[in-house]
């Protein structure tokens, strides 16, 4: 349920409700806007009476929250959420431009592509130091060496990173190079280890799985949250289907379906949904048109020496392409795309 207080409420009485939730056993979570705010009650609501909290001075109203995403839902927050990833925002307009291979192959490489995705806007380098492969004889990436080498190449360019966690025991390591953590589909509902990213205070981006409905994808989200986490990046990554044309499904009306449901930012990854070149630039301007909060596009500067993925891969020339056509469209939206000068990594 979620407890709103009148107008203006004093920080003292905002603690006092805040302690007499966690005397009642449940965890508060507080939500300040430009007119309300709002406290989140977390826990078997069947064990509180609504009575002794609508009793208090201050408070307004005391409303039952009837969907299993809590935290994750507009009536817990109604304005869309904004995060900042080392000066970078995302959500409110203001789009996240991630770029760069799926794997990190060495420092040369990975040097040459943040290069010229940086030069053509993007505002947040990606790569892969712990691969998810299907086959286990696959490159299974770099792991500590990889990450040593996404962060410096993040700090030469001054672009904030991000890189895929796939087991709760790297969560350390990799807080120590990254600025932002994946969660992949195929870990979107490892809820063990959405917990344990939840207890870090690093983003979170959070990828739809392979057959993972809209509701799946929030409850996932709601276990990253519940732990104290705010900053939540919700990703399209295309879902399973019949169609044995392209890679994945694309699911455009996610972005839309979950700005009508949740405050969180909400980007598409057409890279993994089509698995092929030719579609990723109709199909990231398509995601930009529908509201999306960025675009996540895998570069590459040779795709067929690519240790991974290197089939989906934009080639640095057409990712800058594909960039002047998104930032003409997010000027026609009312959205802006936030350069990296500035930005201390």
């Amino acid at each position: 349920m979620i407890i709103v207080l009148k107008p203006h409420p004093s920080p003292e009485l905002i603690q006092h409700v805040v302690d007499r939730i966690r005397e009642l056993g449940f965890t508060p979570h507080l939500s300040q806007g430009v007119s309300r705010t709002i406290i989140g009650v977390i826990g078997d609501e069947e064990k509180l009476q609504v009575q002794p909290l609508q009793a208090i001075e201050g408070v307004e109203q005391v409303v039952p929250i009837l969907k299993p995403y809590k935290l994750a839902s507009r009536e817990f927050h109604a304005e869309d959420s904004q995060f900042e990833i080392k000066g970078i925002k995302v959500g409110r307009g203001h789009l996240l431009m991630i770029a760069g291979p799926c794997a990190i192959e060495s420092e040369p490489i990975l040097v040459e592509i943040a290069e010229k995705v940086k030069e053509a806007g993007a505002n947040l380098l990606r790569g892969g130091a712990f691969k998810p492969r299907t086959s286990p004889y696959s490159f299974q990436g770099l792991g500590e060496d990889g990450l040593k080498i996404l962060k410096a190449t993040g700090e030469r360019f001054a672009m904030p990173v991000v890189t895929e966690v796939m087991d709760p025991r790297q969560i350390d390591l990799v807080v120590k190079y990254a600025d932002m953590i994946q969660i992949g589909a195929r870990n979107m509902q490892n809820f063990d280890l959405l917990k344990e990213v939840g207890r870090t205070r690093l983003p979170i981006l959070l990828k739809r799985g392979l057959a993972a409905t809209v509701k799946d994808l929030l409850m996932s989200a709601e276990y990253i949250l519940s732990q104290g986490n705010r900053r939540v990046i919700l990703c399209e990554r295309g879902v399973k289907s019949f169609e044995d044309s392209t890679r994945n499904m694309l699911d455009l009306s996610i972005v839309p379906n979950v700005k009508g449901m949740s405050h969180l930012p909400i980007i598409v990854d057409p890279s993994h949904a089509t698995g092929r070149p030719d579609l990723i630039p109709a199909m990231a301007r398509a995601s930009v048109a529908a509201g999306a909060d960025g675009v996540h596009i895998e570069v590459h500067s040779c795709p067929e020496k690519a240790l991974s993925d290197g089939p989906q891969a934009l080639l640095p020339n057409q990712y800058a392409a594909l960039m002047d056509d998104l930032r003409a469209l997010a000027g026609v939206m009312g959205q802006k795309i936030d350069s990296c000068e500035g930005v201390t990594v």
